[in-house]
């Protein structure tokens, strides 16, 4: 296992982090004797950061669990998230807090994250409930050692996180096709200018970039040498960039982890050839061919007046089309609409001003509406209705 040193406190986390999301169920609940085998599986290959969060069914207790039969707790870093959109109140961060304690059955959190923290004017709102006070008295009693946040949303609102307080780390998502998309390339460099750590989510896009890729994709992953699996290739793009400090892989079988250990163990910085960086590019071309608007996240089209978060609605609208209508969905909601202010493409009055700055020239009003069309179905009003009620915002 190859090891990436916190700049922050001088931890080696392992380069692979087991995310705990995708645990197998049986029954409706988690599978807990196949949890712990794979877990313990990944602990002994030498993978000591393990994800999980307060809103995912049943992972914090499963975690908690395989961490008291082994007696292991002093053998992995543990990171888990608030649900900051569940807050209402200042005794909401004890609430909330203390429970993720008791499930995961230790006394302190060692990579504390403000889940889905997508915008600053979310972190003014904790901050006005006494998150940085809390976050203080928590510190000094040993109780949670790193401070950070999981982000889904566009380079511009991460660079205005980044820069509200002075986080201990953070998490985006990030792979070779959201070089340009969310934080992207760009915020990963940022942060790591800034001497955070930068924990890696969806790796390979929920799978889609494992497979099921376009014909021409999977051509020319066949035909390169050397031979590596999509998965491969995805991880090892990752592994090259130095900013990268953990990269998540929600595993739920051993062959997965082993593989991805096996891949770790001997991924490092700036280790990709010139033929394999033309090789993704190939593969990138093969996936564009399904884009509809040749957005390049550039952000000159940006401040919009009226608060539409262009960019990241164009990606969202792409990835419609290239991961399927139900991940362009949810895309769009998770990074529009699911947050304090929303952005998406239905808030724009046709101004022009995104326009006269675009250095692509495109009809971003002509493809606002586009969006708004594919993506502002009978469906989305339904979850923009209900989903914020369900989750409590």
């Amino acid at each position: 296992m190859q090891y990436r040193v916190n700049p922050r406190n001088g931890q080696e986390l392992s380069a692979l982090g087991f995310g705990c999301m995708r645990f197998t169920r049986k029954g409706g609940a988690i599978d807990q004797e196949k949890a712990n085998r794979e877990l313990k599986r990944a602990l002994d290959l030498g993978v000591n950061y393990f994800d999980t969060a307060y809103a995912y069914a049943g992972s914090e207790e499963a975690l908690g669990k395989f961490i008291k039969a082994y007696d292991c707790r002093d053998r992995l870093y543990i990171a888990t998230k608030l649900p900051q959109y569940r807050v209402k109140s200042a005794a909401d961060f004890d609430a909330f807090f203390d429970e993720e304690l008791r499930r995961l059955q230790t006394d302190h959190v060692d990579y504390y994250l403000m889940h889905m923290m997508n915008d600053a004017q979310s972190f003014e709102r904790l901050c006005g409930l006494g998150l940085k006070e809390w976050v203080a008295k928590r510190r000094a009693a040993g109780q949670i050692r790193n401070v950070g946040f999981s982000f889904h949303g566009g380079t511009l609102q991460f660079k205005a996180l980044i820069d509200a307080w002075d986080w201990d780390f953070c998490q985006i998502q990030l792979n070779y096709m959201d070089e340009r998309t969310q934080a992207g390339v760009e915020g990963l460099e940022y942060a790591a200018a800034k001497g955070l750590p930068v924990v890696i989510m969806e790796p390979l896009r929920g799978g889609k970039l494992a497979a099921g890729l376009p014909k021409d994709a999977q051509r020319a992953f066949d035909a390169a040498q050397p031979k590596r699996s999509p998965a491969e290739w995805g991880l090892r793009w990752l592994w090259d960039r130095p900013e990268v400090t953990v990269v998540l892989s929600g595993m739920n079988d051993i062959s997965q982890v082993e593989e991805n250990c096996r891949v770790a163990s001997d991924s490092l910085p700036n280790a990709l050839t010139a033929a394999d960086m033309d090789l993704y590019r190939r593969v990138l071309d093969a996936f564009n061919s399904s884009t509809r608007v040749n957005c390049t996240g550039c952000g000159y089209c940006q401040p919009c007046p009226r608060g539409v978060d262009i960019p990241v609605c164009f990606a969202a609208f792409n990835s419609s089309y290239v991961d399927g209508l139900f991940t362009g969905m949810r895309e769009y909601l998770m990074c529009t609409t699911l947050r304090n202010v929303r952005s998406n493409a239905g808030l724009c009055v046709k101004c022009g001003k995104c326009e006269q700055h675009c250095p692509q020239h495109l009809p971003i009003r002509d493809e606002l509406d586009r969006v708004k069309k594919r993506l502002e179905n009978p469906a989305y009003k339904i979850a923009a209705t209900f989903a914020p009620k369900i989750l409590k915002y």
